[in-house]
């Protein structure tokens, strides 16, 4: 029997469940033919005949039978499912363009410990389906929809493993690697058993690095907390300064997110991930656009005023980001959570992305990742959220813009407010009855004192 703490989460991430609680082979069962459905109701096969759809997964103990009922479900709607078997979440979305699929899913529940797997859908565009699809196949997910086919139009599945060789071949187009491989770093990498372990060594061998790899077995068995924060990365913090290595790379057990320690086993977080790769793509590209969420760090704006460039923001959420990187023809995008997005490669995050092009920038300016980042404005982030139902959300955030109208307002996610050096943004969650404060300034005490000034009206006003 499940408990409030393990609720099925259905939402812009897709479905997350704890296994043998409320993620079983019925739900994603059920899950797979709600997709099936809505892709029937709303597009036509791109090969004008049946529906294609690639399915990865990370190495979770329980992907396999989460696998085999998202097969059942796509198989019996007449789908042709291609398994990618264990690869990561960019490369699934890499696979989804490459293989002319008209979706893709991957079998994960990203940073969340052993106990949750999941199911994240991919449009035809390689992202996440926007809101207004999510509450469609929701819809069709409540009512047990199906759309299931006599014999005649099943198609057989298929088995592709193209991925992990395609992916590092598309990023090595990108950078120079004779350039960074003449520098011979040394890199400790803390795959935390996830999807990366493989592509990611490949990746590291082909840039000359000499790699110290932890936790290199794709078993799905975490040797610590899988999300890639400061508190679960003493144990790579320790090998970085034990190996005397160049650069120590954390990645999520899908491998979209990275964290970086600095060569002095010192965690510099994932905001600078994005940080240190729009630095280098700029560099190339001065005049360049970059797009990120309305939550991100303002150090992308300090390094691409360096180069002429500019900076968009967008709603949180990954599709948001790729849309207006699309439309702005950007040279970098992504969130602060160590997502670095190149459109050239993956239209989403990628630490593998990440992880070639800080390397890439530490060869071309010789420095050490400490330096780059006493070059780089240093601000705190302070979180902090609290119970609130939409409604009241948006009685809050009426109240803030009424009360911050001589400041710099953008509402396109919630509010956030804008000062000279610092912003607060206050967003209602897509997926919890909860809202978020985050504030960003030089200080941890001027952000808190930030985010003080926002409590006090929302007291106000609940």
């Amino acid at each position: 029997m499940s408990t409030p703490l393990e609720a099925l989460m259905i939402g812009v991430s897709g479905l997350r469940g704890t296994v043998g609680g409320t993620l079983t082979p019925q739900v994603a069962l059920r899950m797979s033919s709600a997709f099936a459905c809505w892709l029937k109701q709303n597009y036509k096969p791109l090969n004008d005949k049946y529906f294609r759809v690639v399915v990865g997964r990370d190495g979770r103990p329980s992907g396999p039978f989460v696998r085999d009922a998202v097969f059942s479900g796509l198989m019996a709607s007449g789908v042709e499912v291609i398994d990618l078997d264990v690869v990561t979440t960019p490369g699934v979305a890499m696979m989804v363009r490459h293989t002319r699929a008209d979706a893709g899913i991957v079998i994960t529940a990203s940073h969340n410990p052993i106990q949750w797997n999941g199911i994240k859908l991919l449009t035809r565009d390689s992202v996440a389906p926007p809101s207004g699809a999510v509450a469609q196949i929701r819809k069709l997910y409540d009512e047990s929809a199906n759309s299931y086919e006599r014999v005649q139009q099943l198609v057989q599945p298929s088995r592709n493993t193209e991925t992990h060789a395609l992916h590092v071949k598309r990023i090595l187009d990108y950078v120079d690697v004779n350039g960074i491989a003449s520098k011979r770093f040394k890199v400790v990498l803390d795959s935390v058993n996830g999807a990366g372990c493989i592509v990611t060594s490949t990746l590291l061998s082909k840039l000359g690095c000499n790699l110290v790899h932890l936790n290199n077995t794709p078993n799905g068995q975490f040797p610590h907390e899988p999300e890639p924060i400061v508190e679960n990365l003493s144990g790579l913090a320790e090998q970085v300064k034990r190996h005397h290595a160049s650069i120590g790379f954390a990645q999520d057990p899908d491998a979209d997110r990275l964290a970086i320690i600095d060569e002095r086993g010192t965690y510099i977080g994932e905001e600078y991930s994005l940080a240190l790769c729009a630095w280098w793509l700029f560099s190339k590209n001065p005049g360049g656009v970059a797009v990120t969420n309305l939550s991100t760090s303002r150090m992308i704006d300090d390094i691409a005023k360096r180069y002429y460039g500019k900076v968009v923001r967008t709603p949180v959420g990954e599709a948001n980001v790729v849309d207006v990187m699309i439309r702005e023809k950007a040279i970098v995008g992504g969130e602060g959570n160590g997502g670095v997005i190149d459109l050239r490669i993956v239209p989403g995050r990628d630490s593998l992305v990440g992880m070639a092009y800080v390397l890439q920038l530490m060869a071309d300016t010789g420095k050490k990742v400490s330096e780059l980042v006493e070059e780089i404005p240093r601000y705190q982030i302070v979180k902090t959220k609290f119970e609130c139902r939409r409604e009241d959300a948006n009685r809050v955030v009426e109240a803030l813009k009424r009360h911050f109208a001589d400041e710099k307002v953008d509402l396109q996610d919630g509010i956030r407010i804008d000062w000279s050096d610092a912003w607060v943004h206050a967003r209602p969650s897509n997926t919890e009855p909860i809202m978020r404060i985050i504030a960003e300034a030089p200080t941890r005490e001027s952000a808190e004192q930030k985010i003080a000034k926002v409590q006090e009206i929302v007291r106000s006003v609940l």
